[in-house]
């Protein structure tokens, strides 16, 4: 990691064309990057970038719900390259029952209608806090940025065994964080 690399994590993305946040009750977007299974529903998280502490405890959180639901998929998605994250899961922990998928691009974030973020939402004084708390509490500090934005927006849904999203969860600050057990209920597992 060089300190190029960090602050080139700083400057402010190409902004991509982005659809609307899928509505429940709609069809989920289809990509070859991610496809959704006719007999297992989905949970997909788009990150913050590698590095940042609130996509390292959603990630986390994603595994956890994962190791729990074998019926369930469960995939996470990068906009870091594929070395950096390749590098962060491991730093991380693992994969575990997730499956990590890498969009460097960020044309599966504009699919799902993520696009990039505000100074507000990355640097409000709530975030601020919240990150010292992260790392504080739970001992989940940053980590070196090696590659991605950290103004692209972050946000998590749930989609049934037939495509249609059952919920949706759309960070309105770094900071706010999704509780995969609503993305569990929506699909109408207990536990």
């Amino acid at each position: 990691m060089t300190s190029q690399q960090e602050w080139d994590s700083w400057m402010f993305p190409k902004a991509l064309t982005t659809s609307p946040v899928p509505e429940v009750g709609t069809k989920a977007p289809t990509s070859q990057k991610v496809s959704f299974s006719n007999e297992k529903p989905t949970v997909i998280t788009f990150l913050r970038h590698c590095g940042c502490p609130f996509a390292e405890k959603t990630f986390d959180d994603l595994r956890k719900v994962a190791g729990k639901h074998p019926e369930v998929n469960f995939v996470a998605v990068s906009h870091s390259n594929k070395e950096a994250t390749d590098k962060w899961i491991e730093s991380v922990g693992g994969e575990w029952d997730t499956h990590v998928v890498v969009d460097a691009d960020r044309d599966l974030y504009a699919q799902w209608g993520l696009g990039v973020s505000s100074l507000w939402h990355v640097l409000n004084p709530v975030s601020l806090y919240s990150v010292y708390q992260l790392g504080k509490k739970e001992k989940i500090w940053n980590r070196p940025t090696e590659s991605g934005t950290r103004w692209q927006s972050s946000g998590s849904f749930a989609v049934d065994k037939d495509g249609i999203v059952k919920w949706t969860r759309v960070a309105r600050t770094a900071d706010d964080l999704p509780d995969f057990q609503d993305a569990m209920k929506a699909l109408g597992i207990e536990g």
